[in-house]
């Protein structure tokens, strides 16, 4: 076994065998394989695929280069993972709504990765959070609150560890292998009886292709149900930011409006469809619809918000965070407004536009290593089919300097279209596979 040898036959198209893709993984969890050699190994993949038996032979062994998690508890286990976007804060919204509803939820999230968003990296935006739990903690939080959001553990798929960060800066994030890999690695290592998976299409998406997002929805559930975890997906739309703000504060406030009912639109309704699916799956209901109003209730009578500030406390947040998340929260030192140059309505957004001046901003990674600055991002973004008349806000920026709140400004208005009539707005889901 060597890498370059590896390496070489997966560039020639020629693939690798279970026994060669396993050697990596065990590599890249030892150290034995350099970031060098993963980073070629990334591209490699992109450029060339490893075909279905190679992408399920990927996620096995990733899977298996760590520890995997057995559970004794008292509902079913079972987790929801998006394929990323931008404005998608829904796992700090179903997390907490699916453990109301009786499940239990050990969700292991990643960073931020490309233009889209991280859920640790919102999480943490939370003064006092970590999600950086040792396996006792993590299994003792998951029990008693019934949700943690947590990094994988050293223990948990490691291999998938070192690949994740090297795919984020060697711009390797969109092969359908190593995202099926990825995921799936991490959520079977979790020991899960359900999962739901979010496959996001669109100009926000890492998928901007029907073909391309049907295609990853298929490998992501045939992958798992073969490996025994019953698993659906849903194709929903990432033309716009799925809640109206871009950064990991401000997407945090956003997912607390939805779950204590000040507020609900795509996010609520998309909460809601995705946990009807694992609610069912789960055996809790017995309907999609059925269960979908059982997470709608949850957010309503407020049992989702109390799950979510239960969780936030157990991992080191503060007590009272769901009453005072308004004082908690870092604020931007610069905030402007962009407002609409002419009238007329919003008829297209490039949503991946909209994630890099996030990042531009300072709320994502540009390189591996950065700081994160968890207050800067967009808010109060207007919707597409919006009308909006000259000199109206479209968004605001929040920046810690002026010259960068200029420098997203002129991006941004080149990423948002405002044309003389409406068009139709693309629907929130597409459709459901499994």
């Amino acid at each position: 076994m060597d890498a370059r040898a590896i390496i070489t036959s997966i560039r020639e198209g020629q693939g690798a065998s279970q026994e060669q893709l396993q050697w990596f993984a065990n590599g890249l969890a030892s150290g034995a394989v350099t970031d060098a050699q993963a980073g070629a190994f990334a591209m490699a993949v992109l450029l060339r695929g490893l075909g279905d038996e190679g992408r399920t032979a990927l996620t096995r062994a990733m899977c298996n280069s760590g520890k995997t998690l057995q559970w004794s508890l008292g509902g079913p286990v079972i987790d929801k993972h998006s394929t990323g976007g931008i404005g998608d804060c829904l796992s700090l919204v179903l997390a907490p709504a699916l453990a109301a509803c009786g499940a239990y939820v050990p969700m292991i999230s990643g960073r931020g990765l490309g233009h889209t968003g991280g859920t640790l990296d919102k999480l943490e935006a939370i003064p006092g959070v970590s999600v950086e739990l040792g396996e006792d903690q993590f299994r003792h939080v998951v029990s008693e609150i019934g949700c943690a959001i947590v990094a994988a553990t050293d223990q948990i798929a490691p291999a998938d560890r070192r690949l994740y960060a090297v795919r984020d800066v060697t711009a390797t994030v969109e092969s359908m292998d190593l995202i099926t890999a990825s995921i799936l690695s991490k959520k079977l290592a979790a020991g899960l009886d359900g999962l739901v998976l979010d496959v996001k299409l669109g100009s926000g998406a890492l998928m901007k292709d029907p073909v391309q997002a049907l295609a990853l929805a298929n490998s992501l559930v045939d992958t798992a149900n073969a490996a025994g975890c019953r698993t659906s997906a849903v194709i929903s739309d990432m033309n716009q930011p799925l809640a109206p703000a871009v950064g990991n504060a401000l997407e945090v406030a956003a997912a607390i409006r939805v779950l204590t009912g000040e507020t609900k639109g795509t996010l609520a309704q998309l909460a809601a469809a995705l946990g009807g699916v694992a609610l069912c799956n789960a055996g809790l209901c017995s309907e999609v619809e059925k269960g979908a109003a059982q997470i709608l209730a949850s957010l309503s009578d407020g049992r989702a918000a109390e799950t979510f500030g239960q969780m936030v406390s157990a991992q080191g947040g503060p007590v009272n965070f769901v009453e005072s998340w308004g004082s908690l929260l870092p604020e931007a030192p610069v905030i402007r407004e962009v407002a609409c140059e002419k009238s007329g309505y919003v008829c297209a957004m490039d949503g991946a536009v909209l994630g890099q001046a996030g990042i531009e901003l300072g709320g994502g990674r540009k390189r591996d290593g950065d700081i994160i600055d968890p207050a800067v991002g967009l808010s109060e973004i207007t919707p597409l089919g919006a009308k909006v008349s000259e000199g109206q806000p479209l968004l605001r920026i929040h920046a810690n300097r002026v010259e960068h709140a200029d420098h997203v400004e002129a991006m941004l208005r080149e990423a948002i279209e405002i044309g003389g009539t409406a068009e139709p707005v693309p629907p929130l889901l597409y459709d459901r596979i499994g």
